[in-house]
Parts: structure tokens; sequence; C-alpha cells
């Protein structure tokens, strides 16, 4: 319940008449979405939620109840686009339990109701996610086929019902007047088949089976409603011209025998005990089922005593709906695949046994990381607790671990990306906690099949390449042409279109034309010559983005000595690794990930390949006639002239370099107050040591 919201007990009277009203109109909004568009925009528990408060509300203030109240509704008046259909006796709803507790006040409320000592005979069936559904028949004939409407009205879909496979048009030995209800869905396996249809046609997907049932239903056109795998069981019926049993046990049974399909998961249970082990049996069973349910429905299996208990507001005192915890599911681990991102990251998918989770139906889940895996240990074959992190993610909760099969084995997390290079995979040392991260990473960046596409979309970005005529769109359909794999590919473009090599030729395409080929090859050509932080950031690099990118180019002034620096970083032990790290604004972090992108051997084939086709022009030296043009310079202490950012964008101005740490490489140490590490260090490799003053005089400044 929202924090904004009070509890019920606090509520003044003119609070109540005020929330009255609101949650009348709420729940109004959200039948008409569930009901009449069959595509609801809250989750079943917090509908439930509004109309539990609502029932509440009135309990306490019944001199407040409204004539539009939702306690006295049943989903919303027939849509116009059918004719409206009078039931006969009224297709009401159920009350809700939600815990054991509930269902044990259900059946005392039952027992005080009908002064008996001890607890009647239950039934127990799955609660069927679908669409409700009225079926009359004359003489055995189906007449006329509804839906439940508002309870008491329901839209005519005579024609559309006839076309589902369960239902039939004749009956023998049925009463003369036979109104059967129950409910029409779709299984998992029809539904994911027909969302494969849905995309071929280009058509929208279905969010889950009861929305994809709902629609089938209330087509206009019942050849449509003929193509769609629709079901029905049956479960209840309403006007009788005589009774089909003494029990709804052998009621049910007699609506099987006359060719209904009913749920062989039905059971009559004694005692709330074996009420509710049947609920839990049906709860752990219900990824197995190949249809959604999301509860169990109890009714007094004696129909005399349904007809003593009668009914209250919108629904019979002698049945009630238990729910399922909301948004959880279980379901079987089928397998774990690696999936690798567009940065690297190597995420274990879980495959499932489709299961629908908060009115949506999942078949794969997070598992977020390979510690994860581990501390969950979760296997394939495992049965798993399954919800949607805020009603978005699907995650696995818990493994069941009691139901594990014997040969389940621990999973082993890959170190090799699964692409086709096999390059290793890495966790990345986390520079601030100093904890390995989580996350293991594919180091074949660009080269990597599965990273690739997404490289080449930040290769010609506008803060890299900025080739104009060539954004994502162009380069997705040169990758999937498989024309541009790589980004030496792209200025390889215009000899293999005069070659003939790229069928059909560019400006026969589709959005092409001779002008529009000459202005991108034009634009390629200008840009075979590039800046270097420019083509740094291009390569896409881990933790190297445009600022990143800049500094390394103003630190090393050319291609060739970056290169040269970051192919010896891979040795921890070098001086090129352990000047790079002293650069100012670099870290463990960045430089062992330039590093790693150059130790790769992937990476330094593309990277070959591309520079035979660009240049990277030398970046521009600030300040060169500057006393500090090229030096490297560190800042510790407590500077008292001018803060310690001001001192470095300073330093950069006139040409220097600024480092955070002193090395070997280090020409000046300016030292403020409080000077420490570094300062000794200076002092024991011979590094020039100034003091502020010192500085600004070198530097030409007061």
């Amino acid at each position: 319940m929202s924090a904004a919201l009070k509890d019920v007990d606090q509520l003044t009277e003119a609070d109540a008449a005020a929330e009255l009203e609101r949650l009348a109109k709420e729940i109004a909004k959200h039948d008409k979405a569930y009901y009449a568009k069959d595509a609801p925009t809250i989750s079943d528990a917090a509908y439930d939620d509004l109309r539990q408060r609502n029932l509440d509300i009135e309990s306490r203030f019944p001199q407040l109840k409204r004539h539009d109240s939702p306690s006295e509704r049943v989903g919303i008046a027939p849509s116009a686009q059918f004719s409206e259909v009078k039931h006969a006796v009224p297709m009401l709803s159920l009350g809700n339990a939600f815990n054991d507790g509930d269902v044990e006040d259900f059946v005392d409320r039952i027992k005080r109701f009908l002064n008996l000592e001890t607890m009647p005979a239950f039934t127990a069936e799955p609660k069927i996610d679908g669409l409700s559904a009225s079926l009359r028949y004359e003489k055995g004939v189906l007449v006329t086929g509804a839906t439940r409407g508002d309870g008491r009205s329901g839209e005519n879909v005579t024609a559309n019902l006839k076309t589902v496979a369960d239902i039939p048009h004749h009956l023998e030995g049925a009463p003369d007047v036979l109104e059967v209800r129950g409910e029409v869905y779709m299984s998992h396996a029809d539904f994911a088949a027909l969302n494969v249809r849905q995309e071929e046609l280009g058509k929208p997907a279905y969010k889950n089976p009861r929305n994809a049932a709902a629609g089938s239903l209330r087509q206009i056109d019942p050849t449509i409603t003929a193509q769609r795998p629709l079901r029905f069981f049956a479960y209840a019926w309403g006007e009788l011209s005589e009774p089909l049993s003494e029990t709804q046990t052998g009621a049910v049974a007699r609506l099987g025998a006359l060719g209904f399909s009913v749920n062989a998961d039905m059971a009559r249970c004694d005692s709330v005990d074996a009420i509710l082990a049947h609920y839990r049996g049906l709860e752990s069973k219900r990824a197995q089922l190949g249809y959604d349910i999301d509860g169990v429905v109890y009714k007094v299996d004696r129909l005399d005593l349904q007809e003593r208990l009668g009914f209250v507001s919108r629904a019979p005192r002698w049945a009630i709906a238990h729910k399922f915890p909301a948004e959880k599911a279980t379901t079987v681990l089928k397998a774990i695949d690696i999936q690798v991102g567009r940065t690297g990251t190597l995420t274990p998918v879980a495959k499932l046994e489709p299961v629908t989770v908060g009115g949506v139906v999942v078949s794969n889940a997070t598992l977020h990381n390979e510690d994860e895996i581990a501390r969950k240990d979760a296997r394939v074959g495992d049965t798993v607790v399954l919800q949607r992190a805020g009603d978005v993610i699907p995650q696995i909760v818990e493994v069941v671990l009691d139901k594990r099969p014997a040969d389940a084995e621990p999973f082993e997390f890959p170190t090799i990306c699964p692409c086709p290079l096999k390059t290793p995979a890495i966790r990345e040392l986390n520079e601030k906690s100093g904890a390995t991260d989580v996350r293991r990473r594919c180091t074949g960046e660009f080269a990597c099949p599965y990273q690739r596409m997404e490289h080449l979309k930040h290769f010609v970005g506008r803060k890299t390449f900025d080739i104009e005529g060539l954004g994502e769109k162009q380069i997705a359909a040169f990758f999937e042409a498989n024309e541009v794999r790589a980004p030496a590919d792209i200025f390889t473009l215009k000899v293999r279109n005069e070659a003939g090599e790229l069928s059909p030729p560019l400006a026969e395409r589709e959005g092409w034309g001779e002008t529009s080929v000459s202005n991108l090859f034009a634009a390629i050509d200008e840009r075979r010559s590039i800046a270097l932080a420019r083509f740094i950031n291009a390569l896409g690099i881990r933790h190297v983005g445009e600022e990143t990118a800049r500094l390394l180019a103003t630190s090393y002034g050319s291609w060739a000595e970056f290169r040269r620096a970051a192919e010896a970083a891979a040795d921890p032990a070098s001086t090129e690794r352990e000047t790079m790290l002293a650069i100012d604004g670099l870290g463990e972090t960045v430089v062992s990930s330039v590093a790693a992108f150059f130790a790769e051997r992937h990476n330094a084939e593309a990277l070959d390949a591309l520079l035979a086709e660009v240049t990277p022009e030398d970046a521009e030296q600030n300040s060169s006639d500057s006393p500090v043009a090229g030096k490297t310079v560190v800042f510790t202490g407590s500077l008292e002239r001018f803060t310690r950012d001001e001192a470095k964008a300073r330093a950069q101005g006139l040409g220097a370099k600024v480092a955070g740490s002193v090395s070997g490489k280090t020409d000046y140490l300016v030292a403020g107050p409080g000077a420490g590490s570094k300062l000794k260090k200076a002092t024991d490799l011979g590094v020039a040591v100034l003091t502020e003053d010192e500085w600004l005089a070198l530097i030409g400044s007061s």
C-alpha cells in the first residue's frame, strides 16, 4: 500500500468518503483495461489490494457505501461491438484468500453459518487464468455463447466460441436447458507458436496467454478466432432445467461425461490440511501444467449446502479463490546460457520452462553473475522460485533443493568468451574497493563478434569518426549484410563496391542513390586522417571515453608512442606501466583495460588492418615554447597559492604532463606544506623538487 494512504482504522468519515470515491474510479478504470481492452495495467495482486481496501472501508463505514461501489460490480458492461446477452443466473466473482489464515477463516465462517460442528467437504481446483464464458444449450444444441461482462449481461460471442475445439455443438443426454460455465484459455505452447506467427506477419506479440485468449475470443470476425488455438475448461453451470448431481464433484464429472474438458487436478478435501496440501501441490507443479493458473478455488461440495449459504455482494459464500503469492512462480531451470553484452560482460541467462509471473510469460531470467550462481548453487534441472524484480526483470529468487535431480552438477562459469575467437574472459580488479569485479568480461573488444556491432556504432559516433551519412542504421544494415564487420571494412567499401563485391551495388539499394553513395565515400575519405584523441576514443577500449582518450593523446603525443607504451604496459613490472599509472587522471582500472586491449591478438590484427587505411594525427602540444612543455609534473602537499585543480590546469595549458605519482620519468615535484611519501620518493630518485614560489617563477607567473 502506498505510504501516502492512511490505514483504514485511521480514516475519518470525510476521509473515507473521499477514498471510496477514488477507489470507485480507479477500480472502474482497471476493470475497463482488463475486461474490455484485454490489456491490464497493474498486477492481479495490486488490483486485489484495491478491492480489499474498498471492502475494508465499507465494512467500517457501511453508511458511505456508494451506488457504484466496486463491491457490487463484476467486470464491466458489455461492449457495444457485440450484442448483449442477459445471464439467466448471474456470473459472479469470487472472494479472495491470500494465506492459510484466510482459508481457515473462510472454513470457520461456513461452519458458523451452517451451525456445523465439523467441516463439510470441499472441492479444490486450479484457478485458470483466462476469460470466463457461458454456453447455453437447449435440447442439447448450443444456442448462445457469452462473456461474463458485468456478471448480469455479457457479450454475444456465440460464433467465436463455436470455433473452440473443446466446446461441443451438440450434447447427448443433457438437461433440456443447460448453461455451462468455464474458462477460455491458451496453452503455453500454443501461445508461443501464436507469437511466432505474429512476428512473422510484422504484428506485435501478445503480452501473455490470458490477453491472447481474450483478444482472440473478442474478434469481430469469427474466422480470425478460428485461427487461434483456444481451449476451454468447464467447471460450473448457470440455469438448469434439472440438477446435474447432488455435489460439485458429481456435477463436474457429469460435464466431463457430456463431452466437456474438465480439470483433472480437481480434488475433494475433507480437512483444511488436505485443502492446503492440494494448494501447495498445485503451486509446486504450476510450471509443468502447460497453462496458466493463479491460485486454487475452494467450493463447498454439497450443492444443497451451497444453496443454503447463498451469496453476499458480488460473490458466493460457499466458494473462495486462494491466490498464489504475488509476482512469484515455480518453474524448472532447463539451461544456463552465457550472453555477451556490448561492453563484453558475460551475463548468465537462465532458460526456464515457461511460466507466467505477474501477468507475463517468462522463459528467461537473469542469474546476474558467476558469484550469484555459486551463492544460490543454481544447477540445470533444478526447480527454482522466480520473481519479477520491479515488475520488469525476471530473476531467480531461490532453488528448491529438495527437488534437485540426483545428477545435477554445479555450473562451471566459462573463463573463455563463447565467441568463435575464444578470447579470455577476465574479472577486473576494482580500483576503489580492492576487490575483484563480480562481472567477467571478454577481452576481445571489437574483435569479438558479440561486441562488434556495438563497437562499430561507437566507432562512427559523433565524438569519434563522425562520418556523415554513416550512422547506426547504416552500420547495422552493412553488418547484417556481412559487408562491414570491422572498422577497416568501412574504408574499403568504395573499392569493394566498384569491384562489384557488394551485391547489389550500393546505389541500387533502397534509400541510396548515386549522389548519396558518392557523398558517403567522400565523407569516409575525409576521415582517413583523424585526431589522435578521436582515434583512441573510437577504439572503444573499456573505461576509455572522450576525456581519457584526450588525456592519453596529450600524454603520449603520437599513436606510435601510445601503442608502444600500451603494449609494454601488459607487463606489471614494466616502466611503461608505472609511467602510465603516474598520469594524473588515470588509475589501475584504466591502465589494466588499455593493456588488456593491446595484449589481445585479435585486437592487434584489427588495428593493423585499420591503420592500413587511416592515419592518426599527432596530438597538438600546447605552448611548446614554455619552459615546462613536455615535462612531467607532480603536485603534492597542501598548496597555498592555488588549488590543486588550478595548478594542474595551468601546467597542462603550458604543455606539461601532470602525473598523480612520482616515477623515474617525473621532471618536477611541486611540494607544498605537509608533503609526505611523494617528496621522499622524489628525493630518492633525484627528481627536482620545487616550492610553489619556485614553480611560479619557473613558469613566469606570480
